[in-house]
């Protein structure tokens, strides 16, 4: 059985980013909240090794309009497509997939479809968000290949952990949604995962936004992360050229790279990038010292670099410059209490 999988791209009123890709299979199964490990580390499998199109031909259409578009080795379609008539207004924009070549199935079987977004910014906003996911928004342990592998196997979307108090925070920086600031999440997770962190941010009270990650198999390339300056960066400046009077705040972990990343962003961009807040993820004398001239490299490019250990510093300094309400600061500590167990109102998870 052949299928399409949409992936929440962006854009602008003049031209969107259609992301999807084409799939032979049923895929994993919805987890459940009380699915054995067992039972995670098969649907993670599923997840970790699919079976792809290759060069599959896909119909993508806007409206009235639609766009013939071609598949890559792995099934993946990443286009910029140009609208005829600029869009009205931002908001999420359907977009209507249409798989051309399914060759797999029977002659007299429905055209295989499926229906995705994009995301363009609402005139209004007044900054955007790059953030981070590994270690930044979820429990990842990426600087510790026996961890990370035993959190990605045998975990699903209800057993992952949020960092405290992340979500109220996002949600007070504006939200992904049609009239709040867009926020972007820029991974190297691969697109396997895409479902598992979707559906974790949604039990979590996250924001929706566009998730972009990489293409890579299990093998070495967990243990090596290869290719992760590269992509993300890449990612990054992307963002800003697609948006380019939209002042930005860059939001990563100290585990690994994302301090040096950005660095270069704001170096590149010393007049976009409003700060830098970076979840201090790693006790270590050595990495602080590092992290600390890089504070002053960035500080002297024109922006902020904040190395916090909780969500509510990096909130604090937010509402301090109005890009919060100061009454956000309540709920922030309010949601970090719960996630952290000390009062009601989350999904339930271990830890």
């Amino acid at each position: 059985m052949s299928r399409i999988v949409p992936y929440l791209g962006y854009g602008t009123p003049e031209r969107l980013l259609v992301l999807a890709r084409a799939v032979r299979g049923s895929g994993p199964r919805t987890p459940g909240p009380s699915d054995s490990a067992w039972r995670n580390a098969l649907n993670m499998l599923r997840r970790l090794r699919p079976d792809p199109i290759p060069r599959a031909r896909v119909r993508a259409a806007v409206g009235a309009t639609s766009f013939d578009l071609a598949a890559d080795e792995e099934g993946f379609v990443r286009a910029w497509v140009a609208l005829p008539t600029p869009l009205r207004a931002g908001g999420l924009v359907p977009i209507t997939f249409a798989l051309l070549d399914a060759v797999d199935e029977a002659p007299s079987a429905p055209i295989v479809q499926a229906t995705g977004e994009s995301l363009v910014p609402h005139h209004e906003a007044e900054l955007g968000v790059i953030s981070d996911i590994d270690d930044t928004i979820i429990q990842s342990h990426v600087t510790d290949f026996v961890r990370a592998a035993r959190t990605v196997l045998l975990g699903n979307a209800r057993t992952r952990l949020p960092f405290p108090g992340v979500a109220a925070f996002y949600r007070a920086l504006g939200g992904g949604g049609t009239a709040g600031n867009p926020i972007f999440f820029v991974s190297s997770s691969p697109w396997n995962l895409h479902d598992v962190i979707a559906e974790f941010m949604t039990l979590q009270g996250i924001p929706a936004g566009p998730l972009l990650l990489r293409d890579w198999d299990l093998g070495l390339s967990l243990v090596k992360r290869s290719g992760h300056h590269g992509h993300k960066g890449a990612q990054v400046r992307e963002i800003l050229a697609a948006y380019p009077t939209l002042p930005f705040i860059l939001i990563g972990d100290s585990g690994e790279q994302d301090p040096e990343i950005y660095r270069e962003v704001v170096r590149d961009h010393p007049d976009r990038i409003l700060a830098v807040y970076i979840r201090d993820v790693t006790p270590d004398p050595a990495r602080d010292a590092a992290i600390g001239a890089l504070v002053e490299e960035v500080h002297k490019a024109g922006s902020t670099l904040i190395l916090a250990e909780h969500t509510l510093a990096a909130a604090q300094h937010a509402a301090a410059q109005g890009w919060i309400e100061a009454s956000a600061l309540e709920e922030v500590e309010g949601d970090r209490a719960s996630d952290e167990g000390r009062a009601p109102g989350k999904v339930a998870t271990p830890g």
